[in-house]
């Protein structure tokens, strides 16, 4: 009996290797390659499908926009206000010290998260500006986008739930809400193009 177990410990100490051995490899490669294939069809399922990769970015044609004029689209089921401003509100947003704003960041998905709220850190070109159209006191939507619309004390836009006013650049000048409205992340693919998201 000692002769066989001095006998099976040598197999396991490095000799040849044995039916028993083969077997175990042979169970837990097995064992893989099923793990592995139930996996990934699973992790695949989790992936978004084209509609929700569809929605993810929204492409706005700017030419029907006139000068002094805004629009509302809806990206990603929130809504984004689309501002041609005036030469008057590019002036007046400019103007603005920082000293003089309740939020000094940015607030732009497109800048690191540190820039400062100046206007020419919230937007690509002069002209257009861009924010996601949610009050940052408690999500309501603010009024200023359409003509004739309570746009507050600053020209921009006005929360009537609890009073917050953005001004021209989309900054909060007035009321409880927190922060400056959000700066999606979008490019221009022309001159009267953007791409959001």
């Amino acid at each position: 009996m000692s002769a066989m177990s001095d006998s099976h410990d040598g197999n396991m100490a490095g000799g040849e290797p044995t039916r028993r051995d083969f077997i175990h490899i042979f169970s837990v490669a097995m064992a893989t390659v099923g793990s592995v294939g139930v996996l990934v069809p699973l992790v695949s399922q989790m992936n978004p499908d084209a509609t929700v990769l569809a929605l993810s970015t929204k492409e706005v044609d700017l030419s029907a926009i006139p000068v002094g004029q805004a629009v509302k689209v809806v990206w990603q089921g929130k809504p984004v206000f689309i501002r041609h401003r005036t030469k008057e509100e590019i002036a007046e947003a400019e103007a603005v010290p920082l000293s003089a704003l309740k939020d000094p960041l940015a607030r732009n998905a497109n800048l690191p998260a540190k820039a400062d709220a100046e206007d020419k850190n919230r937007r690509i070109k002069p002209e257009w500006l861009l924010v996601v159209g949610i009050c940052t006191h408690l999500g309501c939507v603010p009024l200023g986008t359409a003509q004739g619309e309570n746009r507050g004390d600053y020209d921009g836009w006005f929360c009537p739930c609890h009073g917050s006013q953005y001004d021209v650049s989309g900054r909060i000048r007035k009321g409880p809400a927190p922060e400056n409205l959000f700066i999606p992340t979008y490019k221009f693919l022309t001159d009267t193009s953007i791409r959001i998201g």
